[in-house]
Formats: C-alpha cells, sequence, structure tokens
C-alpha cells in the first residue's frame, strides 16, 4: 500500500507540472506571436517539465535479459524474472524521486538507491552477459540522485565495482560496461544539475522581475501621496481663506487665489516629473511652500536653517519629510504655532518639525512598516541610512523629527 500510495503521489504531481507547463506554453505562445507583430525581443521557451519520463526509455538496455527469459536461455528463469521486476520497480521509483530536492536527499530514496546496487550485483554476478547492462542503468539513477561533492567518489566506486564483475563474469572485454557506468553517471548529473540550475535562475529572474513591479509600483503610489496630499491640502486652506477674504478684502482674496493657480501649476509639473521618475526635490522650495502653507492656515511659521550645504538626493528626502508633517499640521492639528529647524554637522543633518497643536495626529510609526505618509518616509529614510521619529511632545503638540547622513543613498529617483 505504501508503495501504491508513493506512485499515486508522483502522478498526481507530474499531472500538476504538466499542466502548469501547458499553461506556461500558452503564455509564451501568445507572447511570441506579439513579438513577432511588434518586432520586439522573441520570449524564452520554458520547455516540458522535468520528470522521470525522461529516464524511463533508458531501460530498454534491459531488453536482452528480457529477451533471454522469454527464450529460457536463463537458468532459474523465475529468480531472474523477479530480479527483473524488482530492478526495474526500483528503478522508476529512484528516478522519478530525483527531481525533488527534498525527496531526492530522502532517506527512502538513498535505501532504494543502495537496494538497486545489490539487486544489479546480484543479477550481474549470477548470469552475466547481457545483464551486466544493468550497471549503466545503475549509474543513470546514481547519477540522477547524488549531487554534490560525493558525486566523484561514488561514481568512482560504483566504476570499480562494475569492472570487478564484468572480468569475473565476461573478462577484459566487457570492461567497456565499466566505461558506461561511469560515463552515464557523471553526464547524468551534470545534465540534471544544470538543468536544474538554468529552472532556478529563470525563477529568480521572474521574482526580481515582479519585485522590480512591486516596488516601482511602491514608488509611484508614495510620491503621488506626497505630491497630491500636500498641494490639495494647500489649494483647500487658500480656498477657505479666500472665501473668508471675498465679502471685506477683495484684494486679499485675489491674491490667494492667484497662489492657489500657482499652486496648481506646481503641482502639474511635479506630477509630469514624478511620472518620468526624474523628480528632484529642493529644500529652499519646500520651505517657502511650508510657510505659504501654514501662513494660509492660520499657523505662525517660524523657521530655522543652519548647517553645511546638503547633496540635492539629502534635500530631496528632507522635503518629502517636510512636506509630509507640514500636511499633517495643517490637514489633523489644530496649532496656532509650528516650528521647523533644519540643522546638522559635516555628516548628519536632521530636520524637525513641530507644532503646538492638542488634535489628533498620526500616531508613532512602526519601524519597518510601509505604506503612505509617515510610515512610508520612515522606512524611505532607513533604506537611506537615517531615521525618523514622529509623536508627541511633553507641551502636547506633535514633533516629527529626521536624521539623515549628508551622504544619503539616491531613493528619490529608484524605488525603495
Amino acid at each position: 500500500m505504501p508503495l501504491m500510495k508513493s506512485i499515486g503521489c508522483q502522478v498526481r504531481a507530474w499531472r500538476a507540472e504538466r499542466s502548469r507547463w501547458k499553461a506556461d506554453m500558452e503564455r509564451f505562445k501568445a507572447e511570441q506571436r506579439a513579438a513577432r507583430r511588434n518586432g520586439g525581443e522573441m520570449p524564452e521557451n520554458p520547455g516540458p517539465p522535468p520528470t522521470g519520463f525522461a529516464l524511463l526509455p533508458w531501460l530498454l538496455l534491459g531488453l536482452g535479459s528480457f529477451s533471454n527469459l522469454l527464450q529460457g536461455r536463463t537458468a532459474q528463469p523465475w529468480i531472474g524474472g523477479l530480479g527483473l521486476l524488482v530492478f526495474n520497480s526500483l528503478y522508476i521509483y529512484v528516478t522519478f524521486r530525483a527531481f525533488v530536492k527534498t525527496t531526492r536527499e530522502a532517506r527512502s530514496t538513498r535505501v532504494a538507491l543502495a537496494l538497486m546496487g545489490v539487486v544489479t550485483c546480484a543479477l550481474a554476478l549470477g548470469y552475466g552477459g547481457s545483464w551486466l547492462y544493468f550497471f549503466p542503468l545503475l549509474g543513470l539513477a546514481t547519477g540522477a540522485v547524488v549531487r554534490g561533492p560525493w558525486l566523484g567518489k561514488i561514481g568512482l566506486a560504483l566504476t570499480a565495482v562494475a569492472a570487478a564483475v564484468s572480468v569475473v563474469r565476461a573478462g577484459w572485454d566487457a570492461v567497456n560496461v565499466a566505461y558506461g557506468t561511469f560515463l552515464s553517471t557523471m553526464v547524468t548529473a551534470a545534465i540534471l544539475s544544470l538543468s536544474e540550475a538554468v529552472r532556478e535562475l529563470r525563477a529568480a529572474r521572474e521574482e526580481l522581475a515582479r519585485r522590480a513591479v512591486e516596488k516601482e509600483r511602491m514608488r509611484f503610489s508614495r510620491d503621488l501621496h506626497d505630491l497630491l496630499g500636500h498641494t490639495l491640502s494647500v489649494i483647500v486652506v487658500k480656498s477657505e481663506a479666500a472665501r473668508r477674504l471675498a465679502p471685506r478684502d477683495l484684494d486679499a482674496a485675489l491674491v490667494q487665489v492667484t497662489d492657489i493657480e500657482s499652486v496648481g501649476r506646481q503641482a502639474l509639473t511635479e506630477i509630469r516629473e514624478a511620472v518620468t521618475g526624474y523628480r528632484e526635490g529642493s529644500l529652499a522650495t519646500e520651505l517657502d511652500r511650508a510657510r505659504s502653507a501654514l501662513s494660509a492656515a492660520r499657523v505662525e511659521p517660524v523657521v530655522r536653517q543652519s548647517g553645511p550645504p546638503l547633496v540635492p538626493q539629502t534635500e530631496a528626502l528632507l522635503g518629502w519629510v517636510l512636506r509630509e508633517a507640514v500636511t499633517n499640521v495643517v490637514r489633523h492639528s489644530d496649532a496656532t504655532r509650528c516650528e521647523i529647524t533644519v540643522d546638522g554637522t559635516a555628516d548628519l543633518v536632521r530636520l524637525t518639525v513641530s507644532d503646538n497643536g492638542t488634535d489628533a495626529s498620526p500616531t508613532d510609526p512602526e519601524p519597518g512598516v510601509g505604506g503612505t505618509g509617515i510610515k512610508g518616509l520612515t522606512e524611505r529614510l532607513a533604506t537611506a541610512g537615517g531615521s525618523l521619529r514622529a509623536g508627541r511632545t511633553a507641551r502636547g503638540g506633535f514633533e516629527v523629527r529626521a536624521e539623515l547622513p549628508v551622504e544619503a543613498a539616491d531613493l528619490t529617483e529608484t524605488p525603495v
């Protein structure tokens, strides 16, 4: 019963592999037709699934022994027939388990291979002649199962046994059996190892491509969140200011409307740059926008800036943090004062945005958690070698503090 169950599992696994191969072939043919129409690069043929069926035709080497049994030229044919049945059964069992690493390295597979070696030696010593050709079959099964540093030693040992048995039964003319045993062992192991490496490389390439798409999608969503979230908040705040000023001061309301138009035009430009992936932020520009947005929201901006000049990559990352922090102050806080401080040394730059609001602001970000807003910026700065902390202060307000090395990695244009 365990043998039949194992065979049933092998058959089901082969059917699943065949179904996946058919799906891959349909996709390959569709991509091939598209490449021919568009003149693009031709896709790679996935090829058939590797299974034990590829090694079954080699059992034809045992037809000579089977013919001797049918013609009655084998002494004690029932023993030879039983040995032939056991050998073929073990060969099928071992080769079908050789294409999955877990089953290939299982103890049951190694035990079956050892029993196969015992049966081969017994049949070759007992009958000789065409029964010696079971040694190349044993070498083929050994090469399919044994991989790694032990392959050479086991292959040489098996070759020596085949040579000794061949000399005993058929003299030196049968030493070619030993050569065939060694060749089948090493060539089978090399071909199957190379095939497995190719499949792993193909799977790794597909996984890398999938991850690249996911990272690019995440980068794009973060950029749009940071761009549109801040810009729309500024437009809403300035629209409210224009509505309040219109009844009593039309000129001041027109100034706010002009600012709304300017912010909208700038947002269109930034979105185009973000889509093309070449957006570079300027910290000075973001500071000016922060002053304008906070003033329109009736929040007093206090900006302090000191320290050495920054490289564009560091300025861009700090600009994202400033944009997000100011947006949160405008949208979530009832603050009346917001302090923005940029200071640093020759190695480290620090940006601090704090307010005196008491309303709900975003909670402390969890390190390593992705997403939008503060959490997404935490992950982005950590990847660039910096850190970001956000939380309530002892005075009751909310503070966002970002620290970055002066030479931060360029993560504004590549997906993080």
